[in-house]
């Protein structure tokens, strides 16, 4: 059986996981959170008092690490040496240290493998910032995720806003955006790009519903094509 793979990617702040959980759970699709799983990772290291990178470290962990992701009634989870800490990873502590371990060739290409699997006995729809271009390259569907620097500015003062944090500023969010921008557009390792086979959708003046409509549409109209020409 041949599964559905889609490919979602997009700078911060774009709504990719928002929007493309609601996309997955219309669909009937496992939704991937690559980022739970760079979490989990980070996690595991901080547990063993590893929190700077050093490589050859981080190889012995991963050697004897075992790393497992399962979906249950379409909600992912994941588990590290058998235990269950997708709600585990979410603190202050491992989201600082997560974007560090992410540069880590090492994990990346330990995490790439368990994505790529993933894929392989799954409808997926996965988001992040190199699926097309690395992860999932032979991708069913690529779809990339924009909107302007002022709009995700907006949306992430609105976020903190909705945690109770009122003294935010919004040109300092902004820059911190624009700084995040050029990071992920300029890393040593699969920086931040639009595959020529994406299609861009720019989400600045659309609802949420309206990009999860239009996704759905898409999706809808690749995989029927798809299927059209292996028909024929």
């Amino acid at each position: 059986m041949k599964y559905i793979s889609v490919a979602v990617d997009g700078p911060a702040g774009s709504g990719k996981s928002t929007i493309t959980k609601m996309v997955a759970e219309k669909l009937g699709y496992n939704y991937v959170d690559t980022g739970a799983m760079y979490r989990a990772i980070t996690y595991n290291f901080l547990n063993n008092d590893l929190k700077e990178l050093n490589e050859e470290k981080v190889i012995k962990f991963l050697s004897t690490l075992k790393f497992d992701v399962k979906f249950i009634d379409k909600k992912q989870y994941v588990l590290i040496n058998g235990e269950d800490v997708s709600e585990k990873i979410r603190t202050a502590e491992v989201s600082k240290f997560t974007s560090l371990f992410a540069k880590s060739p090492a994990v990346r290409e330990f995490l790439i493998d368990t994505q790529r699997n993933l894929a392989k006995s799954n409808n997926i729809i996965m988001d992040g910032r190199d699926i097309a271009s690395v992860v999932l390259p032979n991708a069913d569907v690529k779809i990339f995720l924009t909107a302007s620097v002022e709009e995700r500015a907006r949306r992430r003062v609105l976020d903190f806003e909705r945690q109770g944090i009122t003294d935010v500023n919004y040109e300092k969010v902004k820059e911190e955006i624009k700084a995040r921008d050029y990071q992920d557009e300029n890393r040593d390792i699969a920086p931040l790009i639009k595959v020529d086979s994406a299609i861009l959708i720019d989400t600045t003046e659309l609802t949420i519903d309206q990009v999860v409509e239009k996704m759905i549409e898409l999706i809808k109209f690749k995989i029927n094509r798809r299927k059209t020409c292996i028909i024929l």
